[in-house]
């Protein structure tokens, strides 16, 4: 095991310094670090005698001390933090990392923030508390991925939480498997694939990824969902009031922004939100070794203010973008609702035979039909899980799509004209189709260029939606909250809207060759600052 845990390090190590995801940022002025008691590995036993695996570090200062529990991300296991763990236990905090139940050494099964889990979280405080010179009312919880999820879910059920450190979380798991009615494959066979390798999925986890492939049992699915989704203990959060930081990525593939969006704005507590270029991960990716970046560096200062008891300042920014192509620009809001000044409503018009480009205009158009057939793909696409937006992380670089070469069979494009001051697209952008399918099941994908003079477009951001139990032939609307973002549309450069029926990130339900009409009285809101 003791191998096992420094080669996930060494994996780690390597993974950070490779990216240089998030450059060197400032860090909390402290004092010159304190003597540790070095690394303690150990197994705590939770409330149905499953022993999880755990580190522990700690000042040698006389206590009573804050203190930190970091949860495992899926996947991967209690080593995964011991860079931060040092880090802060330097700076006098007691800090206990483990490994969920289900993965690596950790007894028990993998339950998919089940409510073991969620009571898993509790007895490692127990022991905390118990076994070190913890301060009972000074206790925050952290981690990525899987850990952010239970950290916020815990929060609503242990009222000594009093602080939470959310990297890359899920609120809504509803709406990460199945958001808008479709299905995102790329994601779960990667989340599958890792607990048949590296852990010991239930029955119940089994059942319901098979489920999920075959898509049947969707309410089962829906209800398995809800219980795992933070959003469904909004109130014993908001009852508990801890200071709550959640940070993302605008292009996570697993767990898009939007429901965090929703979810920060119920928080009645200390919160803070923060979004930024990436996939699922990524932003917080170099912390894992020790390394600087912008997301641990939040995470210090609000553990600090919350738990230590420092005025680091962070609680006068509540809302954080960093834009995606502003070479690292970063803005402060007061609350969500301040980030979008004002939203222009683009009419999409009747689509020339020429170039086969409508146009996104201010005024209403009625009387037209663009049609298009559900036949494959086409250039414009969302990519691959994790890597295309974490790719943009590492370049600067977003997906992109020659606009010309959008197969107009198989899709239909707007545009509107060139922009003379640019955009600064801020928020949320929602679609709004009138839709006439042949089918009484199909998708549609919508995706947001920013086009330069040669017709080559960045992805600004994109989603799907699907039907089930459409009427043939009959007229229906469709309406698509983009996922958030902050970006940049350059002088000269134009919006384009293109809407197809395929992409390799969701599973769609189009019968081949089913056509789509799309019809006047649509329109796009823009978000702008």
């Amino acid at each position: 095991m003791a191998l096992r845990r420094r080669l996930l390090t060494s994996v780690l190590l390597t993974l950070a310094l490779a990216t240089g995801v998030a450059g060197p940022t400032a860090t909390p002025a402290t004092a010159a670090p304190a003597p540790t008691t070095g690394w303690r590995f150990l197994d705590v036993s939770t409330h149905d005698g499953v022993k999880l695996k755990a580190n522990l570090i700690a000042p040698t200062t006389p206590g009573p001390h804050p203190a930190i529990v970091f949860v495992s991300s899926w996947g991967l296991n209690d080593a995964q933090y011991l860079a931060q763990a040092k880090t802060f236990a330097q700076s006098g905090y007691v800090v206990l990392s483990y490994t969920t139940r289900g993965f690596w050494g950790s007894g028990g099964q993998v339950e998919t923030a089940g409510p073991a889990d969620i009571a898993d979280v509790s007895a490692v405080i127990d022991w905390l508390v118990a076994n070190t010179d913890t301060d009972p009312a000074r206790i925050g919880v952290g981690g990525v991925s899987y850990g952010a999820g239970i950290s916020l879910i815990a929060a609503g059920h242990d009222r000594r939480i009093r602080a939470v450190v959310a990297m890359s979380a899920w609120t809504d798991l509803v709406a990460s498997l199945y958001g808008d009615q479709t299905r995102r494959p790329q994601a779960v066979l990667l989340l599958r694939a890792a607990a048949q390798l590296l852990g010991r999925p239930s029955a119940e986890f089994n059942r319901v990824a098979d489920d999920y492939f075959a898509n049947r049992n969707v309410p089962g699915l829906i209800e398995w969902g809800e219980l795992r989704s933070a959003r469904t203990y909004l109130a014993g959060l908001n009852a508990n009031a801890p200071a709550v930081l959640m940070a993302n990525a605008y292009g996570d593939s697993m767990f898009p922004p939007n429901q965090l969006v929703d979810f920060f704005a119920q928080l009645t507590g200390p919160k803070r939100l923060e979004l930024a270029p990436g996939d699922h991960a990524i932003p917080e990716l170099t912390g894992l070794a020790g390394i600087p970046n912008h997301v641990w560096t939040s995470t210090r200062r609000w553990f600090d203010e919350h738990l230590a008891g420092v005025d680091t300042g962070i609680s006068a920014e509540p809302v954080v973008l960093r834009v995606r192509n502003a070479g690292g620009t970063v803005e402060s809001y007061p609350d969500w609702a301040g980030v979008t000044g004002s939203s222009f409503r683009y009419h999409l018009g009747d689509v020339p035979w020429w170039d086969r480009t409508g146009p996104l205009s201010p005024g209403p158009s009625s009387g037209w039909t663009e049609s298009f057939r559900a036949t494959g793909d086409t250039v414009a696409t969302g990519g691959v899980v994790m890597l295309t937006n974490g790719l943009e992380a590492l370049t600067g670089i977003p997906p992109v799509a020659w606009l010309p070469a959008v197969d107009r069979g198989r899709s239909a494009v707007w545009s509107t004209g060139a922009l003379p001051r640019g955009a600064a697209v801020r928020g949320i952008p929602k679609l709004h189709l009138t839709v006439k399918p042949a089918a009484a099941a199909g998708t549609l994908v919508s995706y947001l260029y920013d086009v330069d003079t040669l017709g080559t477009g960045q992805l600004v951001t994109h989603a799907p939606f699907s039907w089930t139990t459409a009427r043939p032939g009959a007229l229906m609307t469709v309406d698509t909250a983009l996922p958030a973002t902050a970006w940049n549309v350059p002088a000269g450069h134009r919006l384009a809207l293109v809407v197809d029926t395929k992409d390799p990130l969701y599973l769609d339900w189009n019968p081949y060759g089913a056509t789509v009409s799309v019809t006047g009285g649509s329109w796009l809101d823009v978000p702008l600052k």
